[in-house]
């Protein structure tokens, strides 16, 4: 596999986290914390997306096979209720003057595991085949820095939005987990 190959894998896997930083930025309230939060979405989203590939490899398939039961669920679940507060918070006026807790550490870990575990898959299936196991950490690390790029560019762009649009942001921002989380599920359960 070259390093096309290992791109478009990479720009795959980023998508979702892609996706759930715009929502985080758009719930942004000041322009000064942008990029720390856009370099913090980064760190977990691309951490989480070199970790996986490596464990998937090492672990192999009969872990995955049992997490893969699962795993559809667990992300629809996580991306559902975060959306679902985020669209429930759209509509509360008296949040606006409230500090911005949209990165704590403990939601934000949870954020990066469900986006990520189809890197897991991925270190199973298509890294095992390609990658020797010390090329795996340059993948994986490759993966991770893509994740990271594209994960901070959407917290920007999604504070970008935010400020403009505010509460239908937030809705939209919602809107867009709870969609992620319902293809997410659709997929697992061979719908679509």
């Amino acid at each position: 596999m070259g390093l096309l190959g290992l791109f478009l894998i990479a720009a795959g896997l980023s998508m979702d986290a892609f996706a759930v930083s715009a929502c985080i930025g758009l719930g942004i309230k000041d322009k000064k914390s942008g990029w720390k939060k856009a370099v913090s979405a980064g760190l977990y989203f691309g951490g989480a997306q070199f970790i996986m590939p490596v464990a998937g490899y090492f672990a192999g398939a009969s872990v995955a096979d049992k997490i893969a039961g699962f795993s559809g669920y667990i992300a629809f679940i996580i991306l559902a209720f975060i959306g679902g507060k985020m669209i429930r918070a759209s509509f509360d006026k008296s949040c606006e003057n409230k500090p911005d807790t949209d990165l704590c550490r403990k939601k934000m870990l949870i954020l990066a595991a469900a986006t990520s575990i189809d890197a897991l898959f991925v270190g199973v299936g298509v890294l095992s085949f390609n990658f020797s196991a010390r090329s795996i950490f340059f993948a994986a690390g490759f993966i991770g820095a893509v994740t990271f790029i594209l994960s901070a560019s959407g917290v920007k762009l999604g504070g970008l939005l935010g400020l403009k649009l505010k509460n239908k942001a937030e809705f939209a921002g919602g809107l867009v987990l709870v969609l992620i989380g319902v293809r997410i599920l659709l997929e697992h359960t061979g719908i679509i």
